[in-house]
């Protein structure tokens, strides 16, 4: 059954290798310069070490927007998405599996009442157009400095097929790798939650966590679908939006690979802020839109006369279509599996609103005059809770989903043996680890009783002003904090 309810995400990977990987190798097949062949193993390849050693960082903004807790959930929100990138694909649109995705969790959020994290969806929304737009212009610079070079160099002829071929392949390679760092939040970030696999331990020393098996089966799921279906959505932004040459493949290629990774690594992000420059948010981006941005800059780069603008248009109208039919198919598929399939789409949780509660949340700058009414009662599920808070006129996203976060009941008891076990030394100080043993056998209904206490017994503990330079150093202390919260939380089958 467990296997069955991952089949969803396994054919939204299908679907995102067959349409979006198309995007990486598509225009250096369609201008000849490398065999389809060779293109997809360099792809598949690079796809699953992507996935593997980068694919952290945006899966954790998507587990943000929609926290799907139930594996039924996760399998139907997959599915609405892969649905629908399925049959815009078969309309011959090369489509956005990212906007299906946030779609369908946003579906999964309203069925549920569970509210939606703003400002993860406006980054999410604002990539989806700065993405093609930094495309372009990367593009446009990358092909005009390449041609530059060649016209001052005076290469002969057949040394610039030779060398376009071979970056080609280069940059294949490092646009796989960014597509499996960026997009496997695609297709397993509905599973985080519910994930179905438990860590692995070999010989005492390899570990291998439940989530990095969930990377594996979700990079080999895009790895088929590229070997068994992309070639046939090659045509579209391979060849139908503007005519490419193989030095604007490879402009194309190596600007919508710039972006995809940009958007996807965390050590890049890191580097940028130490630097004093702005920190880029770590999001699933779309490479269909950064390919389009891409191959319109070359258009550009070329006069833009012979753009395809009928093509752009039928490809913005997917753009806008993807999302929307992503959320109501997935509404009408989450009713369908829990009321004729009698399955558990949603696993409830109980919110309760106490003096700490309302403490906390004045602590975090929200007013609570009208949420102290609700002082002392608990709620069973989401709907409950919200109906509650709708009924004293709480009704903003931003208000109702911090409550949410500081009422929710999720009971943590602290284990000094499993922080032990759990609390790696080459991550955590010494500090921090023993802090954390010191609160052992304690018993927590919120995280942030955790975080407080542990702020009173040790300074390394605590967050720095929120100051720019301290940015970094506060990221990583909240990311110490989830791995505490994932760690300690009481699991009915533990």
């Amino acid at each position: 059954m467990i296997w069955f309810l991952i089949t969803s995400g396994l054919f939204l990977g299908w679907s995102l290798g067959a349409n979006d990987a198309a995007n990486i190798f598509g225009t250096a097949v369609t201008t000849r310069m490398i065999k389809f062949r060779v293109a997809a193993g360099i792809a598949c390849i690079f796809i699953i070490i992507g996935a593997m050693v980068d694919g952290s960082g945006a899966t954790h903004t998507l587990g943000v927007l929609g926290d799907v807790n139930a594996l039924a959930g996760s399998f139907t929100v997959a599915l609405a998405a892969a649905v629908s990138v399925t049959l815009l694909i078969k309309r011959g649109l090369p489509v956005s599996v990212s906007q299906a995705i946030v779609g369908a969790i946003i579906g999964w959020n309203i069925f549920t009442a569970s509210p939606t994290d703003i400002k993860s969806l406006l980054n999410i929304v604002t990539t989806w157009i700065v993405s093609p737009a930094l495309a372009c212009g990367i593009s446009f610079l990358i092909f005009n400095i390449v041609k530059y070079a060649v016209v001052k160099s005076k290469i002969h002829m057949l040394e610039i097929d030779i060398y376009t071929r071979y970056g080609l392949i280069l940059v294949a390679a490092f646009g796989s790798y960014s597509l499996g760092a960026n997009n496997i939040a695609k297709v397993v970030g509905v599973y985080i939650t519910s994930s179905p696999f438990k860590d692995m331990v070999f010989f005492d020393f390899i570990n291998i966590s439940g989530v990095n098996q969930l990377y594996l089966v979700g990079a080999l799921s895009m790895a088929l679908g590229v070997i068994t279906y992309s070639h046939k959505t090659i045509s579209t932004i391979g060849s139908q939006i503007f005519k490419l040459t193989p030095i604007s493949a490879f402009a194309t290629i190596s600007a919508a690979s710039v972006v995809l990774f940009i958007f996807s690594s965390d050590s890049l992000s890191k580097l940028l802020f130490f630097a004093g420059l702005p920190a880029i948010p770590l999001v699933p981006v779309s490479i269909t839109q950064a390919m389009v941005g891409a191959v319109t800059g070359i258009g550009f780069a070329k006069g833009g006369r012979y753009i395809n603008y009928k093509i752009l248009g039928k490809i913005a109208i997917g753009w806008l279509i993807t999302p929307v039919s992503a959320a109501l198919i997935c509404l009408v598929s989450l009713f369908f599996v829990q009321n004729v399939f009698q399955q558990k789409v949603v696993n409830p949780i109980k919110f309760e609103v106490t003096i700490p509660v309302l403490a906390e949340l004045e602590n975090s700058g929200v007013s609570t005059a009208e949420l102290s009414k609700l002082e002392g009662k608990e709620y069973q599920n989401q709907s409950e809770f919200r109906q509650s808070l709708n009924q004293i006129n709480i009704d903003k996203e931003r208000t109702i989903f911090k409550i949410f976060q500081a009422a929710k009941i999720e009971n943590y008891r602290i284990d000094s043996n499993l922080a032990i076990q759990k609390l790696s030394p080459n991550y955590f100080s010494r500090e921090q680890i023993e802090t954390v043993k010191k609160l052992h056998n304690e018993y927590f209904k919120h995280n942030w009783q955790i975080s407080d206490r542990l702020k009173l017994l040790s300074e390394e503990w605590r967050y720095l002003p929120d100051i720019k330079q301290n940015k970094e150093i506060n990221k990583e202390l909240t990311r110490k904090y989830e791995m505490l919260f994932s760690i300690f939380k009481v699991q009915e089958n533990r």
